[in-house]
C-alpha cells in the first residue's frame, strides 16, 4: 500500500505551481479544469514519484493556519544532504518565507528546517 498523492486547496493556483515546481522540483501536468463548477486543478509530481495535487474552486473557506491545530500540519521534502537543507532554507528566506526553526539537528535526530511557505502552509525541508 502507499500514499497515491496528497491534495491541498490554494487561493492561487498559479503561484501555487510555481512555487513548487520553483523550490522543490515538481512537474506539473497540463491541468484540469471543470467548466460547469469552474474547479481547476495541477497534479505536481517529485522526483521520487510522490505527487501533491494543488486545486481551486471558486468558493472557499480560508480559516487560519496555526501551527499547533489538529489535522495535517505540514508537507516535508527530503533534499538529500545537510548542505542542500541550509541552500534551500536561505533561499526561502532571502526570497521572503519565514524560516519557524533550524535548520537544526531535532532531538529525534533529524536535521531540517521548517519554512511557511506558500498561502501559509508549512513546509519541513529534511536531509
Amino acid at each position: 500500500m502507499k500514499i497515491e498523492h496528497i491534495a491541498m486547496y490554494v487561493n492561487n493556483l498559479e503561484n501555487a505551481k510555481v512555487f513548487f515546481e520553483k523550490y522543490f522540483d515538481a512537474k506539473s501536468n497540463t491541468g484540469y479544469h471543470n467548466p460547469n463548477t469552474d474547479f481547476k486543478s495541477y497534479f505536481l509530481t517529485f522526483d521520487d514519484g510522490a505527487r501533491l495535487e494543488i486545486m481551486k474552486k471558486p468558493q472557499m473557506e480560508d480559516d487560519e493556519k496555526t501551527l499547533t491545530r489538529t489535522g495535517y500540519i505540514h508537507l516535508a521534502f527530503s533534499v538529500g544532504s545537510i548542505e542542500k537543507v541550509d541552500m534551500l532554507t536561505m533561499k526561502l528566506k532571502s526570497d521572503g518565507y519565514d524560516v519557524i526553526s533550524g535548520p537544526r539537528t531535532t532531538g529525534d535526530g533529524y536535521y531540517e528546517s521548517c519554512i511557511i511557505g506558500i498561502e501559509g502552509n508549512q513546509i519541513e525541508i529534511t536531509v
